[in-house]
């Protein structure tokens, strides 16, 4: 048995700065081990050449290099159910404590339970902090207590603590780099200990500079302006960078659009805490009712870029080729899917959940359940995209789609899978019919 040890799990958080949970193990012991625990239960669901998990292989590294240099320490890589690995950790160290920052999915409070439940009895505290988002969980509800399920009065109350609050105080840590422990040899395993390859696709680094925040509102909705978003959201869902760094540079600005996007992220992560039902249920029950097609066949069109309607085609295109697709795209190709081929809005979701970059669970929910009508602040079922208009207002020049679509002008490329009139119509008579 060695001296005692505080662990700090990174998960998602994957930086030494401005890290609520690591910053308060460093200021409260001086042996702090850093560990990360690739899951099991996560990664068996995955392709082997998964682009998150290089990109979280690849940033733990590079975290492990800094600490080596500044501290001549080091991360531990594990592998297997976080469980089984408390339970070798607590044999292999004595444990005082272990920090970590907070999760809100359904899986992660889970873990979350079960991890403290076999700690306490060992006298080991379990501390978790908040660390993600800006405000949590029932931090921001109505007068009575109920949670916002509209977005709008969530963003008012939302700003109006924030302006009381004053949340966003950074945390210096690096006077604290040298209280993690030195000189210990810890497991780092390779890609390919972990059953993996490194993927050919790339995280983009992310942008937010005072010109794209001030231009967001007129740049964020054309899809071929290639610096018109950030390109923010994996590095917000792996915590590369801290929300409060992201959000002091959008306070700078004037125009609050981006701000207001931020937002819309912590307004479906406390939709999902308050509702966890809904990532299989829809948020209005009655939308369950709907006799959705689920059509195979179409459904590996639509999943192939190959409806035969350029701009779907073009976002389909570039989400298989690069795990990014467009957030104006993005509610286009889910509105066809759910309504011009009336597809399950949770094969949709399943779909992105396996492709995107930027993976978030809360979000992907939120947003899949928008399109379908079934969600929080939806959409209302009978706005139903068309997706050829949708091209002269956001892709006017073709550009977006003549960069993914080669085959446009091409006799192999397809013919319309569906006519938009006729399909509008089957829709609102399901939806009708089925809503009662």
């Amino acid at each position: 048995m060695t001296n005692k040890v505080s662990l700090f799990w990174f998960r998602r958080d994957l930086r030494l700065k401005d890290n609520t949970g690591l910053t308060y193990a460093l200021q409260q012991t001086s042996n702090v081990l850093p560990i990360f625990i690739f899951d099991k239960e996560i990664l068996h669901q995955l392709p082997k050449n998964d682009a998150r998990v290089t990109f979280i292989h690849e940033t733990i590294s590079q975290i492990n290099s800094e600490l080596r240099q500044k501290s001549n320490s080091s991360i531990g890589i594990y592998l297997g159910q976080p469980l089984e690995i408390f339970q070798t950790l607590t044999k292999d160290f004595e444990i005082e404590a272990v920090y970590t920052n907070h999760d809100y999915e359904p899986y992660a409070l889970q873990r979350d339970r079960q991890v403290k439940e076999l700690l306490a009895p060992k006298g080991i505290a379990f501390k978790t902090f908040k660390d993600q988002v800006i405000f949590e969980r029932d931090e921001i509800v109505k007068a009575d207590g109920k949670p916002y399920v509209v977005y709008t009065p969530y963003k008012n109350k939302w700003k109006e603590k924030f302006d009381t609050a004053n949340p966003l105080k950074q945390i210096d840590d690096n006077p604290l780099i040298n209280n993690f422990i030195q000189n210990r040899e810890l497991p780092f395993l390779t890609l390919a200990d972990l059953g993996f390859e490194k993927s050919p696709i790339k995280v983009p680094d992310y942008l937010v500079s005072e010109d794209l925040i001030e231009n967001y509102e007129a740049t964020r909705n054309f899809p071929a302006i290639s610096h018109g978003t950030s390109r923010i959201g994996p590095h917000l869902r792996f915590g590369t960078v801290s929300i409060r760094q992201v959000l002091q540079k959008a306070l700078a600005a004037k125009n609050e659009v981006f701000w207001n996007e931020l937002i819309w992220r912590e307004f479906f992560m406390q939709i999902l805490w308050h509702f966890p039902n809904t990532v299989n249920n829809a948020f209005k029950p009655k939308y369950d009712r709907i006799p959705w097609r689920n059509n195979e066949e179409e459904f590996e069109k639509w999943k192939n870029g190959e409806t035969g309607y350029p701009l779907v085609d073009a976002g389909m295109r570039e989400l298989n080729e690069t795990g990014y697709m467009h957030n104006r795209v993005r509610m286009l190709v889910a509105s066809f899917l759910c309504k011009h081929l009336l597809i399950d809005w949770r094969w949709g979701e399943a779909y992105f959940a396996e492709r995107l970059l930027d993976f978030e669970l809360s979000s992907n929910v939120g947003n899949w359940q928008w399109a379908a009508g079934s969600g929080v602040d939806a959409a209302p079922y009978f706005r139903i995209f068309n997706p050829t208009t949708q091209i002269e207002k956001f892709d006017k020049e073709r550009n977006y789609i003549n960069h993914w679509v080669k085959d446009l002008q091409e006799l192999t490329y397809p013919n319309k899978m569906v006519d938009h009139k006729k399909a509008r119509e089957r829709c609102l008579k399901v939806y009708k019919e089925a809503l009662g």
